[in-house]
């Protein structure tokens, strides 16, 4: 006899249990997994609105910003990962670090640095970081320029060494001039540097008996045995300039007043530095121009410096033109010490000022109320006068007063320049 049926003989029977698949077998195992046994890969996420996204959808987008910064995306992908980057705020930086990442890689971009780099670098660790035993300040443009002229070697090639150089001064109111190499101004350099080492007890590289004249110094280095080809000199010289750096920065402030002999006129040893710093970048800019490399003139305050150095050597200049006869006649007697005629330069630019050139006597005072002539110069031009690479009669941008006392002047400042 059937038994009676209950309410849950009306429901459908359960189902048999599914036989579970079979584990996944791997090559180890001598399996291989068909393509339709592989995970599906996750399609990439619609862009949503800004408060639709979740945690699964913003790992994903993450995951192609390494893709998206190379431009290695394809179109939906890229529309999603941008409209992801408006929503969130650490994924957009991420972005913008690995597109600054990728501007680096670029094979097409110039890798060659700024020439001026170095020297901006060197501008910037001279003016900001003190030394342990600080440099006078005296005699921190010389320090500054030969670090720059070093900075102009240490870039040239070897073959350059040997470019020919003209080497520009006045005499007898004519520009003369010598033709020599790169490695020979810096000969020329180093010998006249040489003359400070002397006086300080330290070598001069041309030995105790040198003379003291420029002209006779640097003809004996060059026809000497000695002579260094191409890049020798570099390191002698340099090595002499770091020297006297570290000598003047240890002896003290009585070794700024030091005479300084150079045959036929003498200096402080403060002054004396400052006569080289001009001079070196003078000859760094000659050099310069050898080997068509960009030099910038110096910094505002140490060519300030250079510039108040020849104002204060051109009264006695004119007066040793005025006994030669190649200047005029001194027009009132003025004593020592008092203001008589002068004649105002003003130097325009960086560095420049204005000055008053007392005319009649050495010792006389230069005097605004005592002014009988102007001239206006630009820095650099001022400074190619007293080097004497410019011709007296073309140097001056506007004159103003007696003509007299402005050719005197201005022939007195080129008569400054030396070998």
């Amino acid at each position: 006899m059937p038994a009676p049926r209950t309410a849950a003989d009306d429901l459908d029977p359960q189902p048999p249990p599914a036989t579970p698949p079979p584990a996944h077998r791997g090559p180890e195992s001598g399996t291989v997994p068909s393509e339709a046994d592989m995970p599906a890969v996750p399609p990439v996420p619609s862009a949503r609105g800004p408060h639709d996204g979740d945690d699964d959808t913003h790992s994903v987008l993450k995951s192609f910003l390494g893709a998206w910064a190379l431009s290695a995306c394809s179109p939906e992908e890229s529309a999603a990962v941008e409209a992801h980057l408006g929503e969130c705020a650490p994924c957009a930086d991420e972005a913008l670090r690995l597109r600054d990442a990728v501007g680096l890689l670029h094979t097409e971009r110039d890798l060659d640095l700024d020439p001026l780099l170095r020297f901006r670098v060197l501008e910037n660790c001279l003016g900001r970081r003190p030394a342990r035993i600080p440099v006078p300040d005296w005699a921190a443009p010389y320090d500054a320029e030969t670090a720059r002229l070093d900075a102009l070697l240490r870039d040239i090639g070897e073959a350059e060494w040997n470019r020919p150089v003209r080497l520009r001064w006045f005499e007898s109111d004519e520009q003369v001039s010598r033709t020599t190499t790169v490695a020979g101004a810096i000969g020329h350099l180093m010998t006249m540097d040489g003359l400070v080492a002397g006086a300080l007890g330290l070598d001069d590289p041309l030995g105790r008996d040198a003379p003291c004249a420029p002209v006779e110094r640097t003809e004996k280095f060059w026809r000497g045995e000695s002579f260094p080809v191409a890049s020798e000199v570099h390191d002698p010289w340099r090595d002499q300039s770091h020297t006297l750096i570290r000598t003047v920065s240890f002896a003290g402030r009585e070794v700024a007043e030091l005479s300084i002999s150079y045959s036929d006129f003498s200096l402080p040893l403060r002054d004396s530095l400052l006569d080289r710093a001009f001079e070196c970048w003078i000859h760094a800019d000659d050099i310069a121009d050898a080997v068509d490399y960009p030099y910038e003139p110096p910094r505002g305050s140490h060519l300030h410096r250079m510039i108040d150095l020849a104002m204060r050597l051109l009264p006695a200049a004119l007066a040793g033109r005025r006994r030669s006869g190649r200047a005029g006649p001194a027009r009132h007697l003025v004593s020592a010490g008092s203001p008589g005629r002068s004649l105002h330069l003003e130097i325009e630019g960086a560095g420049g000022g204005n000055w008053y050139i007392p005319l009649d006597s050495p010792a006389a005072l230069g005097s605004p109320d005592h002014t009988v002539a102007q001239v206006a110069l630009d820095r650099i031009e001022f400074c190619q006068l007293v080097a004497g690479h410019v011709p007296p009669d073309e140097a001056a941008a506007g004159q103003d007063g007696d003509r007299q006392a402005i050719r005197d002047v201005l022939f007195a400042a080129a008569s400054l320049s030396r070998m």
